[in-house]
């Protein structure tokens, strides 16, 4: 994905999933729904849809100084609630400033390729994984989890995983 793309969130899952404009809307809604009843607040109609690519570099960065579960955080909530630009440099910059991080070191890290061979690796072991979209939940490597899913759906994997350890 490009950038700065001019398409709304309903728009571009109609045309990935070839479905119509309403029945996107009305993914949509149902996403916003449960995120609502798990204390989210998400914004889908006003996302920013972006490469994303410079963000999980960042989020990499984060990881090295300790940050990365805040830094991942900031930027989902920029994201699906603020609908501010992950894609733009400047706005990832401001965010990392936000968690700790050096504005210098962020600036110079985004200027550059660093991080991209260590988020490509990420890319590689989710392509083994069969890991094609998100939200996607990997227990004990070994039982998937694809997409948003009810609560009692964790709930039975994981009596699974826990009943499997202990025979």
């Amino acid at each position: 994905m490009e950038r700065d793309v001019n398409v709304k969130m309903d728009e571009a899952l109609a045309k990935k999933y070839g479905m119509s404009i309403e029945q996107a809307k009305e993914n949509n809604q149902r996403m916003v729904q449960m995120a609502k009843e798990t204390g989210l607040d998400y914004n889908l109609d006003t996302l920013i849809l972006t490469n994303t690519f410079d963000a999980h570099r960042l989020t990499m960065l984060a990881k090295k100084h300790g940050l990365m579960i805040e830094m991942t955080e900031r930027i989902l909530y920029a994201y699906f609630t603020e609908s501010k630009h992950i894609g733009d440099h400047q706005t990832l910059t401001e965010l990392a400033v936000e968690v700790g991080l050096e504005r210098e070191e962020v600036e110079k890290m985004l200027a550059s390729d660093e991080m991209a061979e260590e988020v490509r690796a990420d890319q590689q072991q989710a392509i083994q994984y069969g890991i094609t979209g998100v939200p996607f939940f990997l227990i004990n490597k070994k039982y998937a989890l694809n997409g948003a899913q009810p609560t009692d759906v964790f709930i039975q994997a994981l009596e699974k995983v826990i009943a499997e350890e202990q025979s």
